[in-house]
């Protein structure tokens, strides 16, 4: 089973995100700092908006936050925001080899269902999984085993691919084969993302096979960081 993050891994999404953290504090007057970032950016919606209400000593309910961020970005999802370089071609592939895929974001359904319609590529996955809606943060070991249990495998039979070091983490932890994708928001992890990861791809045009069918791209060793877990 090949399950895929959405955001930062399969869309380029992530400055999105950036530009509405700075947009949503300049409205209010408080400025954009990394430690307001590094509160959301692994967040699920209702995690982010708690935060952000608490960290802001906001009145705004944490309903209208969700609401008001979903409003800002509803039109990129749909429209806009364009597939990681190579991903299209990697999951056409994929389905081609008969491989089941399916996804596990903590993205809001709305946009994460906008986005897959836009770029056409909601037919390569068996279902969507959302963090949210499992009670969980994505990064959250307990997470990657019910979504495991959720595709009906175990979680040594999922390949998991995702751009956030946490998330990889906590994949890892739970048992699964994980590999790290660039992007550049964690530009500065990407040692630490490369320590939890059995494979590493600076882009989906470098996800090739081995002669024998195998993912070239995986290393047979296990990462640094399992030793940890």
């Amino acid at each position: 089973m090949l399950l895929f993050d959405l955001d930062g891994t399969l869309i380029d999404s992530n400055e999105v995100w950036r530009e509405v953290d700075v947009s949503f504090l300049a409205k209010r007057g408080l400025p954009w700092s990394r430690e307001y970032h590094e509160g959301v950016v692994h967040a699920s919606l209702p995690a982010g908006a708690k935060f952000t209400r608490e960290f802001c000593h906001l009145e705004d309910s944490e309903e209208s936050i969700i609401a008001e961020w979903l409003a800002m970005v509803q039109q990129s999802y749909g429209e806009e925001i364009p597939l990681k370089p190579g991903a299209r071609d990697f999951l056409s592939l994929c389905a081609d080899r008969g491989e089941r895929m399916a996804i596990y974001t903590s993205c809001a359904r709305p946009l994460c269902e906008a986005a897959l319609r836009h770029h056409g590529i909601d037919r390569y996955f068996e279902t969507v999984l959302y963090a949210s809606e499992l009670g969980v943060e994505k990064r959250s070991p307990d997470g990657f085993h019910m979504a495991a249990a959720r595709l009906g495998v175990a979680p040594a039979d999922c390949v998991f691919f995702d751009d956030s070091p946490l998330s990889c983490a906590g994949a890892l932890e739970a048992g699964m084969v994980t590999v790290g994708v660039y992007d550049p928001m964690f530009a500065s992890g990407e040692a630490e993302l490369r320590r939890c990861c059995h494979g590493y791809l600076r882009s989906f045009t470098e996800a090739t096979f081995t002669p024998e069918g195998t993912f070239a791209f995986l290393q047979q060793e296990r990462p640094e960081a399992a030793q940890e877990f």
